[in-house]
Formats: structure tokens, C-alpha cells, sequence
């Protein structure tokens, strides 16, 4: 008899969680050598914590414990690691460095081949000058892709804060704008352009925004964007011309691509974006970014930035990598 289990979790049996184990191992090592502490925290919540975060990084499973507080189960890393340093280190001299391996979990919609259980590894750092912190999480990021056997993964470098800055420019405000921004994060660009149109933009802006999005590469995409005028695009160009700059000064800019679409789902994050690729796979393979306004809600005036990798597409695209050699 088959026994079901709910959709967006599976099994996993001797022979991949051998390839998985040696992946996490893999991972763990290169955190570790570059001084990142291995941290673990609850995968159990308080609700409000997690509720600090916008967006779908609040849990989406929520439960009463005896004495009837609300609690949740941990949606991401991210916030726990920002409450543990609020917590734990507030004494500490930073920056903080820390690791993980754990799970996440998150609603998915039936049949879209998301997962509710995840595993993650990733980074978190806490307190180092913004500029430097971005370079490094990158430099950690790349040395990860490369001890994952990744050699063809492509990073994605946006900036979280243009598209909020350039509809508050031309006076896009309240579900508009939200509705713009989640076909953004979810990179469903088909009704954009008539979204923005719907939201009281002109047509010819419209589409100057839609091309803006289309815009990816290296440096030139920087000057391209400049053609397009705005403040906000100026202030974002500028953001990403430094660290594109300091990426490649240190030698690290050549699996890095300055994409002007990318805009992460997760609400905390402002300033540097990451997604992860591999063109042997046609999904996300992680990501992560700045995410400094988080720290202030936990009473912290630090900088911070991290990423994630999603372990069982990370072991998907290293079996598609390994099969077309």
C-alpha cells in the first residue's frame, strides 16, 4: 500500500543522500575556511519575530503552543540569525560571520513543482562596511558554486531599491505598486507593461521601465541604463558600478552578470541583490543580498548581507552539469 505525503516534500533514499551529505560537506568547508561559524536556531519561532520580514518570508504555518502564543515555523534563515545576533552578540564587536545548513518552510501552490521543506545553506554577515560586505558574501558565494562543481552558474547583481524608487518617482503608490513589484520578484514580465500603464504611466514610460528590466550583462549595461534618465536609476547604476568595480579589481567579476530585472520576493531586502543560475537548469539555484533595514527592526544599526543555496537544485544541476560533461 502507498502511503501519500504531502505535496511539495519527498523522500530521500541511501544513494542521493550520500551525494547530498558530501554537498553539504562540500559547502560547509568553504564557510568555514573563510570564517564563517556554523550557527543552528529553532526551527520554531515566535510569529511576531517572523512577522518582521515582508513578504513570503513570514511563515505561512502558524500554530498555538499551550499557553497560546503564536508561533511558526521558520520560513528562512535570515531573520532567526538577525534575532540571534540581537540576542546573542549585542555586546560583541562585529563584523559576525555565520553559517548555516537548515530547513525552511514555506506554502507553495499545488502542482508547481515547489517544494514545502527545503534545505538551505548559506552565509550571513553582520556588521562589516556595506561596500566590503557585498564584495565578500560574492567572493564566499563564487568559492561555493566552484566546491559544488558549478563551473557554469552565473550570479545575477540588481539592486532591490530601483523599481521601489522609480515608481515612487513617477507616483505609483499602494496595490499598483505591489502588484508591479510581485510580477517583478516573480519575473512575470508579460502584463507589466500593462500594469504600469493601468497604474496611470504613459505608454512611452511604460516601456522605457519594461526595457529597463530587459537590460543584462556586464559594464555596459550600466551605460545603457544611463540613457534611460532617472534619479532612481542614477542612484542604483552608481550602487552597482562600485561593486561591479571592486568585483572585478579583486579578479571575481566574470561569472557575475549586472541584471536590472532582478528583484528578490523577500521584502527585507534593500541595496545588492544576488540570484543564482545555472544554464543547465531551469530554476533558481539560490540568492540572497543586503538587508541592513532588517538589523534596524531588531534594534541594530549594522550593515548585513548573506545568501542561500537551495541543496536539492544545487544537486540537480550538478547532475545535469556531470551528464553533458
Amino acid at each position: 500500500m502507498i502511503h501519500p505525503i504531502p505535496p511539495g516534500t519527498r523522500d530521500v533514499l541511501p544513494d542521493e543522500m550520500r551525494e547530498l551529505r558530501k554537498l553539504q560537506r562540500a559547502l560547509m568547508e568553504v564557510f568555514e575556511g573563510r570564517g564563517y561559524g556554523e550557527v543552528a536556531t529553532p526551527s520554531i519561532e515566535y510569529d511576531e519575530l517572523m512577522a518582521r520580514a515582508d513578504g513570503p518570508t513570514r511563515s505561512s504555518y502558524r500554530f498555538f503552543d499551550e499557553s497560546g502564543e503564536l508561533l511558526a515555523l521558520r520560513s528562512d534563515m535570515t531573520v532567526p540569525i538577525a534575532r540571534l545576533v540581537a540576542s546573542r552578540f549585542a555586546a560583541g564587536e562585529p563584523p559576525f560571520r555565520f553559517s548555516y545548513l537548515a530547513s525552511g518552510f514555506r506554502a507553495v501552490r499545488p502542482q508547481s513543482g515547489q517544494m514545502r521543506e527545503f534545505l538551505q545553506a548559506g552565509v550571513e554577515l553582520i556588521g562589516a562596511a556595506p561596500g566590503e560586505g557585498t564584495v565578500e558574501v560574492i567572493e564566499v558565494l563564487e568559492a561555493a558554486l566552484d566546491a559544488a562543481g558549478l563551473g557554469r552558474a552565473v550570479i545575477g547583481l540588481g539592486d532591490a531599491d530601483l523599481y521601489r524608487q522609480l515608481l515612487e518617482e513617477l507616483g505609483v503608490e499602494g496595490e499598483a505598486r505591489d502588484s508591479i513589484l510581485i510580477s517583478l520578484a516573480t519575473h512575470d514580465l508579460v502584463g507589466l507593461e500593462q500594469k504600469l500603464i493601468d497604474a496611470g504611466i504613459g505608454t512611452e514610460q511604460a516601456q522605457t521601465c519594461v526595457r529597463l528590466t530587459q537590460l543584462r550583462g556586464g559594464s555596459e549595461v550600466l551605460e545603457q541604463a544611463h540613457g534611460l534618465g532617472g534619479e532612481a536609476v542614477e542612484r542604483a547604476t552608481a550602487r552597482l558600478s562600485e561593486t561591479y568595480e571592486e568585483l572585478r579589481r579583486r579578479g571575481i567579476a566574470d561569472r557575475v552578470q549586472i541584471d536590472l530585472g532582478l528583484l528578490r520576493e523577500l521584502g527585507y531586502y534593500s541595496g545588492a541583490i544576488l540570484e543564482v543560475y545555472d544554464p543547465a537548469l531551469g530554476h533558481v539555484l539560490g540568492g540572497g543580498g543586503r538587508y541592513d533595514g532588517l538589523m534596524q527592526q531588531f534594534g541594530l544599526d549594522l550593515s548585513a548581507a548573506g545568501f542561500a543555496l537551495y541543496l536539492d537544485r544545487v544537486h540537480t544541476a550538478q547532475l545535469e552539469e556531470a551528464r553533458r560533461g
